[in-house]
């Protein structure tokens, strides 16, 4: 194939793809370069180095992820809205294991900052807003649902319930109504323990020891 044509925006899409097929460690420039049949000094005029690449693989996953989720919850809520999210969640995932790898691909904090992974944040926060969490519970959670999101997911796409029954589908839904029931029942806030009484005056003889 030839160099010609060959943009940034168009070495990230291949690369996401290639990411599906062998895996989001596989992925490099040497590898895209073969993809192309160009040679790698070709692509560093679009891509710094793997990790650049990675991280245009990355940027480009959580932006699929997020518009997904945003078509997927318009007009829902409450329960409705956490299943159509954690649906979203796990059929990416499903459909593109090797981008949903590189979407947990840790960024630097101003590039995070400009990704769409803030879109994410936004979306679970309005999500948790339908079932009436405290705003100083919503971090705890966020990091419910992703965790257990990413871990089910993570199970799922490494075979861990390939021989195992009920259906790994079955599971996921009862999962998605076990956290909608503990949302709407969300434990109240530990009471902050009581301030120590301070130590009382020491008795008249014990100073004058």
């Amino acid at each position: 194939m030839a160099r010609a044509g060959l943009t940034p925006q168009r070495l990230t899409q291949a690369g996401a793809e290639l990411a599906d097929e062998v895996g989001f460690e596989q992925v490099t420039v040497s590898a895209l370069a073969r993809h192309f049949d160009v040679k790698v000094a070709s692509l560093y005029s679009h891509v710094k180095n793997s990790h650049d690449l990675k991280t245009r693989i990355a940027l480009l996953a959580l932006e699929e992820m997020a518009d997904c989720a945003a078509e997927a919850l318009a007009g829902r809520s409450g329960k409705d809205a956490l299943t159509a999210f954690a649906n979203v969640y796990r059929d990416y995932a499903r459909a593109h294991p090797g981008r949903y790898a590189a979407a947990q691909l840790r960024l630097d904090p101003e590039t995070a900052a400009a990704s769409a992974g803030v879109r994410h944040a936004q979306m679970t926060r309005a999500i948790l807003r339908g079932y009436d969490l405290a705003e100083s519970e919503q971090t705890h959670a966020v990091r419910l649902l992703g965790g257990t999101f990413h871990g089910y997911v993570s199970l799922e796409l490494s075979g861990g319930f390939d021989h195992s029954a009920p259906p790994a589908a079955v599971s996921w839904t009862r999962i998605v109504d076990a956290l909608d029931a503990l949302l709407r029942n969300w434990p109240a806030a530990p009471a902050a323990p009581a301030p120590s009484a301070a130590p009382s005056a020491p008795a008249q003889n014990d100073r004058e020891i």
